[in-house]
């Protein structure tokens, strides 16, 4: 509970009620009335009054969140020191106090109407070292800094937003901008950027008896002439990386038809050997087999003649050999029915 705020409020309490019976003093005395009781009755709570109003104007209750400057008609004109929270007194009627909050505060510059402090597009426009025009959208988050309010006071007298914030980050932005290229403030240096920032800013407000806590870089607008240019660049670049990724296709494709031709070439080399290998052994088997015939035959010379008969049999059934002939010769042309008379010196069987 704010006392003083209470006491303001008995205090108020108390002159409507001296004006209530100074009113009906008023009315009794028209009235022909006495007025000794009510000359009494008005005096005391006037004197009630004025001690009320004179300790709510003593006493300054001071939040958590707040500190507070005492403007003074008796020490140089402002105290050294300021009004810590809790319940505080000053001098009535001859100090003044100005409470300022010491909790985070943000301050943004927009280019969207409706998102900055102030209406409209508050965007900072910088240029880069190579000559390009962005827009910076921007929040700075501070707070006063508790222990220099009083010369923070004395500086700026309350409008620090307007004549430090705002005007120093606007500075600031700009000239860490033109330290950068284009594409090093969208691209690879733009955390180098913010960084920069908010160095110079922490500095900038420090002196002015502010504390920064954050500096974010929201948004890097640029021209219409240069977005166009980086979205051909962009398309470029995509159009490139998907010829490039066709060609690896073709190429694995290639390398896929090489390896199938391989595999088709060494399998007619592998069935090649394996026709030549069963042909050596068909010709090793062809050979060994005669080998063996013809060491039979060397055994047994008679054998070629019975096979011969043998195979002759089924379609001869009569052969002439001449008697110093080993050998028997067919005679297909011959009749049965007409066998010739023997001649002398033949034997026929």
């Amino acid at each position: 509970m704010n006392v003083a705020v209470v006491l303001r409020g008995v205090a108020t309490v108390a002159w409507l009620l001296a004006l209530g019976i100074i009113a009906l003093a008023v009315t009794r005395a028209a009235q022909g009335n006495s007025l000794k009781g009510a000359t009494f009755m008005v005096g005391g709570v006037v004197i009630l009054a004025l001690v009320l109003t004179t300790a709510g104007a003593g006493l300054v209750f001071i939040q958590p969140t707040e500190r507070a400057v005492v403007i003074s008609a008796l020490d140089d004109g402002i105290r050294p020191d300021p009004l810590q929270p809790g319940l505080n007194w000053v001098v009535p009627f001859l100090e003044n106090v100005i409470t300022y909050p010491i909790s985070r505060q943000t301050y943004t510059m927009s280019i969207a109407p409706t998102e900055g402090q102030i209406q409209g597009d508050d965007s900072v426009e910088a240029r880069t070292s190579d000559g390009q025009v962005v827009r910076v959208d921007a929040s700075v988050i501070f707070s006063i800094n508790p222990v220099a309010i009083v010369s923070q006071h004395i500086q700026w007298q309350g409008a620090y937003v307007d004549n430090l914030i705002r005007p120093q980050s606007r500075g600031i932005i700009r000239d860490a901008v033109s330290q950068f290229g284009i594409e090093e403030v969208y691209s690879t240096k733009r955390f180098a950027l913010s960084e920069q920032i908010r160095i110079d800013m922490e500095e900038a407000l420090g002196e002015g008896g502010l504390i920064l806590h954050d500096f974010v870089l929201r948004n890097i607008a640029f021209s219409i002439e240069y977005a166009a240019s980086v979205e051909q660049k962009q398309i470029a670049e995509q159009l490139a990386q998907q010829a490039a990724f066709v060609v690896q296709q073709r190429e694995r494709e290639a390398e896929q038809a090489v390896a199938i031709a391989q595999g088709i070439a060494d399998s007619a080399i592998i069935a090649a050997e394996g026709e030549a290998q069963a042909r050596v052994i068909q010709a090793t088997a062809e050979k060994e087999a005669l080998e063996l015939i013809a060491s039979a035959l060397r055994d047994n010379p008679d054998l070629l003649t019975f096979e011969y008969i043998r195979r002759l049999a089924p379609g001869i059934q009569v052969m002439l050999v001449p008697n110093d002939n080993p050998l028997l010769l067919p005679l297909p042309e011959l009749d049965v029915g007409t066998i010739p008379e023997p001649v002398p010196g033949e034997t026929g069987d």
